[in-house]
Formats: structure tokens, sequence, C-alpha cells
């Protein structure tokens, strides 16, 4: 006679509900702590200084820039209405590049967010394709290969070494 075991399993936790607002809907605050956390300068090499107050009013004002001119820009993200980070797409000449830069404790929700920013790209007439510049410090790529985002080579931006990849809006 076998004996039934009985595993026990948490739960299943339903996936949160991701938005998009303006970063301007954020407190400045929570950007200051988000962007502190040591966490974030493993994997951002632009991000030198330290941020306060000032910093981050300063970055709002640089994204809000980016709306005005563009008619798009980065998002603060929302996870069940709660802030996990910030992202979206940012022109950096004729290509739309995208960006995500999420709290530690958000970082399991990296491919939920990248595939409802993707959905919108693709309804978007004006974006084609989409950049992804990655530090040489990140070293699992596969996310990117799973969406169909193929290596472009080395660049340089800012003054900082990236790889970056292209993916096209088909």
């Amino acid at each position: 006679m076998t004996q039934e075991r009985r595993v026990r399993r948490a739960p299943r936790r339903s996936a949160p509900a991701i938005a998009f607002a303006r970063l301007s809907e954020v407190s400045p605050d929570l950007l200051v702590a988000h962007m502190s956390d040591p966490r974030m300068a493993e994997h951002m090499p632009l991000l030198t200084e330290p941020w306060d107050i000032a910093v981050a009013k300063r970055f709002l004002t640089a994204k809000e820039a980016t709306w005005q001119r563009d008619g798009l820009g980065h998002w603060a993200i929302l996870a069940d209405g709660s802030y996990v980070g910030w992202g979206g797409f940012q022109k950096e000449g004729d290509e739309w590049d995208f960006g995500l830069v999420l709290r530690p404790d958000a970082f399991g929700l990296g491919a939920a967010i990248t595939r409802a920013a993707l959905d919108f790209a693709r309804a978007d007439p004006r974006i084609a394709f989409v950049t992804f510049l990655l530090p040489p410090s990140r070293r699992n790529l596969g996310a990117l290969a799973r969406l169909g985002a193929r290596f472009v080579g080395e660049v340089d931006h800012a003054g900082a070494s990236f790889r970056k990849f292209r993916l096209e809006m088909e």
C-alpha cells in the first residue's frame, strides 16, 4: 500500500495589474528612495551621483521635456497602484529606446512590464522598432532573445559602454 503525500502549495497570487502613469504624478521622495538603493548602481553606469530631492526634480523636468518634445517618454510604472519603477520609450536620434528601472522588490515584474510596454509600442505608428541598451554587467540576456531582439553591437552612450539590441515591431 502506498501512502499518499499531500504537498501544500502556497496559493497562486494573481499577476498584479500593470499601469503606466506620468512620472510627474510620483512623489520625488519615491524616486530618491528608489534610485538611492545601492543595488541600482550595479547595472546603471550612468548613475554617478547620489540622489536627493534636487536631483529627482531635475530628472523629472528632463523626462517631462521628452514628452513635450516627442509626445512620448518615460512613465512611472505601477503594479496594483503602487510605484515599482520607471521606464518607457525615449527617442534617441531616430530610434525609440526602451529602458526599465525597477525597484529591487519588483525585479520579477520586468517581463510582464516589458510585454505591456511593447504592446503599447506595436500600437503606435511612430515606432517601427525599439532598441535596448544594456550595460556589459548584464549577463542574463535570454529575455531579449525570447522577445526576438537581435544584437546590433557595442555602443557608447553618454560616456559609458552598452550592448545594443533591436526589436522590430512587426
